[in-house]
């Protein structure tokens, strides 16, 4: 664990195809949210979890918390208020979403690794780049946002196009996590994890 990482934990989506609060549901006695910081908090110095204005979700760590100013504004919002929430001096940041509950903390350290020498990176499948977890340098990343929430975007994947941006291939990803735990994310009851 190292104070130079810090890690932000996007839990402002609605759970709509859920039914329910997803993030709150019990995995093996532990709330699909707190998997999330879990994994983050054994790579990153510090956590902070983005939620909704007036949503307390339920966390068993000492992550901070941090609201949206306005609900359900998307991800790019989400990533943006989490980072105005961030020291400005920690510049790698390690962004994934409260709904990934079996991310592989071996996976996230390739991800921060790979900054050394890009501003962002992320992990590709069999359909391509997924656009969370990612890595970042803050430097790059703040004026990326601004400039797309500017114009009325609100997707994670825009990022893609403004930042130099490494994708760690399956072959290379896998090896730490052969089944690919890493990027399954729950979107309805279904991909719960068995």
């Amino acid at each position: 664990m190292t104070e130079r990482i810090v890690g932000v934990v996007l839990a402002g989506g609605r759970s709509a195809r859920f039914g329910r609060d997803k993030l709150a549901v019990a995995i093996e006695g532990r709330s699909m949210l707190d998997h999330a910081i879990t994994a983050v908090e054994q790579v990153a110095g510090s956590v902070v979890v983005v939620a909704p204005p007036d949503s307390v979700p339920a966390m068993a760590s000492d992550a901070r918390l941090v609201h949206d100013s306005r609900a359900f504004e998307g991800p790019l919002a989400g990533l943006a208020t989490g980072l105005n929430a961030l020291d400005p001096t920690l510049e790698r940041v390690l962004v994934v979403g409260g709904d990934m509950p079996t991310l592989v903390p071996a996976v996230l350290r390739r991800l921060i690794d790979a900054l050394e020498t890009h501003e962002a990176a992320v992990l590709a499948d069999d359909a391509g780049p997924r656009p969370l977890p990612i890595a970042l340098r803050r430097s790059a990343a703040a004026p990326a946002l601004t400039r797309l929430l500017s114009t009325g975007e609100r997707r994670l994947r825009a990022l893609f196009v403004e930042l130099d941006v490494v994708v760690v291939p399956s072959a290379t990803w896998r090896l730490d996590d052969p089944e690919g735990l890493t990027l399954r994310d729950v979107d309805v009851p279904g991909d719960l994890p068995l």
